[in-house]
């Protein structure tokens, strides 16, 4: 199981990283252009994707600092949200490389941000959940960044199992 959310920590960390190389020479309009996403633009969809990791984060680890909404705008400019994005990347890695099989099938209790209920639930599904959610929005960003003009970015699973980084994965 451990194997298997690394792998997804690493995609994670992967694919963010061509969504951010695609998205590097955007100009501020088009960067913050509303295009009809759920979040309206590239800004606000990756805002919102760093947002949920760090509240999923806080939830899982107890540590770090957490948005209180979902649309939350944690960074206005590309370079610096790419900082931050990266930061998270690596502290999910490193998170889940102190995680032992044990802990995965553990629970946890949070308080949820949208309407303030308590749940408990396992680990391992919580993390499904996140991985997922990621996939999600970066397709919305990926979208964003196609009717802006740029290049389709590939960002399949299978993709990244046969780059170098993700061969061990594979």
């Amino acid at each position: 199981m451990k194997q298997h959310f690394m792998m997804f920590a690493a995609y994670n960390q992967w694919a963010n990283g061509r969504i951010y190389d695609a998205a590097d020479d955007l100009n501020d309009e088009e960067f913050n252009r509303d295009v009809g996403a759920f979040f309206g633009s590239l800004m606000g969809t990756l805002n919102h994707l760093l947002a949920a990791d760090r509240i999923w984060m806080k939830r899982f680890t107890g540590e770090g600092i957490a948005p209180t909404t979902l649309d939350a705008i944690l960074h206005r400019a590309l370079p610096v949200l790419r900082t931050a994005r990266e930061t998270e990347d690596r502290r999910m890695i490193d998170w889940l490389g102190g995680l032992d099989d044990k802990a995965l099938s553990g629970r946890f209790t949070y308080m949820t941000v949208s309407d303030m209920r308590t749940v408990s639930q396992r680990l391992a599904p919580a993390l499904a959940h996140v991985f997922n959610h990621q996939t999600h929005h970066r397709g919305q960003a990926h979208m964003i960044l196609t009717v802006l003009g740029r290049p389709s970015v590939p960002l399949d699973l299978a993709h990244f199992q046969r780059t170098e980084e993700g061969r061990a994965f594979a």
